[in-house]
């Protein structure tokens, strides 16, 4: 049997996706007898376009794509990528959703950039010049990606296989998806590679789990105020968002008393946060609606952290 192919290309993210990878520790080995990687740019190796656009096209079995698009750099790379490959994944919620890099899209690329190259106290920029995507130094043409005014979804830019969640996917969930693909065992085209479950599904906080009925919120805390008791975080007011997740992080984060974002995506439908909103407003008392809208000023930013890019709002206009 031959080895599969793989691919791997970090976008606009953090590479924490593909710190997952290796968080395999022994099972990566395990993986590496069936797998073959083609292409680990810019983490590991820094390859450059050729090295891609001469691979002849679906000669790459599977791509792991993690990270959002954001510069012309990465749309010319995960275009070219396509072509080379059978089977492309959404590795991660950057990927799959747009990710903590799509805040952005509450802010226009003017007002980015005039808080990243002047306004920031430790910038010295008395002329407030810009990136510019072509300067010439003498008679020599240097070039920079262009910077987009919208930070995309990686299937708003080319057709996407699969989509696996999480910031990141936890390293168990990593380890099933991977053997699936090496086993063949995808789902159907445009589906997540997921257990099928909620958080709270595999919360052990979960009242359900204990054959208790939830309890309404009454009042709502940040996780600055006070240490959680065991019981459900959401119960007790902390705005965790893991009944409308998907669980493939084993409720990781609830363990350790950090209420769920939505890192995982959403267990079903399109937007995310409109059914956070649904969820949330369903076991609250009226008193502790208005207690959340005072304690959290940008809701926007609370219940879209991982996927405005693809919410019905998209983006600032």
């Amino acid at each position: 049997m031959s080895k599969i192919k793989l691919a791997i290309y970090l976008s606009a993210g953090c590479a924490g996706c593909e710190m997952a990878l290796v968080d395999l520790s022994e099972k990566l080995i395990d993986a590496l007898e069936n797998i073959e990687i083609v292409w680990w740019t810019p983490t590991v190796v820094d390859l450059k376009y050729k090295d891609l656009e001469n691979l002849e096209d679906k000669s790459i079995d599977v791509a792991l794509v993690d990270g959002a698009v954001r510069l012309s750099e990465q749309e010319h790379v995960i275009k070219i990528l396509r072509q080379k490959t059978k089977v492309l994944v959404a590795f991660g919620a950057c990927a799959a959703m747009g990710g903590v890099p799509g805040l952005a899209n509450f802010h226009k690329r003017e007002e980015l950039l005039e808080t990243a190259y002047i306004n920031t106290w430790s910038t010295d920029n008395p002329d407030g010049v810009l990136p510019q995507t072509e300067y010439d130094v003498n008679g020599s043409k240097l070039t920079l990606p262009e910077f987009y005014g919208e930070v995309k979804a990686l299937h708003q830019v080319v057709d996407v296989d699969y989509f696996i969640g999480g910031c990141p996917p936890h390293h168990d969930h990593v380890a099933v998806a991977v053997e699936a693909i090496i086993k063949g065992e995808l789902p159907p085209k445009g589906s997540w590679i997921t257990s099928g479950k909620s958080v709270c599904d595999s919360c052990r906080r979960n009242p359900a789990q204990k054959g208790e009925i939830r309890k309404p919120i009454e009042k709502v805390r940040r996780t600055i105020e006070g240490t959680p008791d065991e019981e459900c975080l959401l119960q007790q007011g902390y705005l965790c968002l893991g009944p409308v997740t998907q669980g493939d992080c084993g409720g990781s984060c609830p363990q350790v008393n950090i209420p769920c974002r939505g890192c995982g995506g959403p267990v079903a439908g399109k937007d995310f946060g409109a059914r956070a909103v649904g969820a949330l407003a369903s076991l609250m008392t009226d008193e502790a609606v208005d207690e959340m809208l005072e304690k959290i000023p940008s809701l926007g930013k609370f219940l879209y952290r991982y996927s405005l890019p693809v919410s019905l709002i998209n983006r600032k206009k």
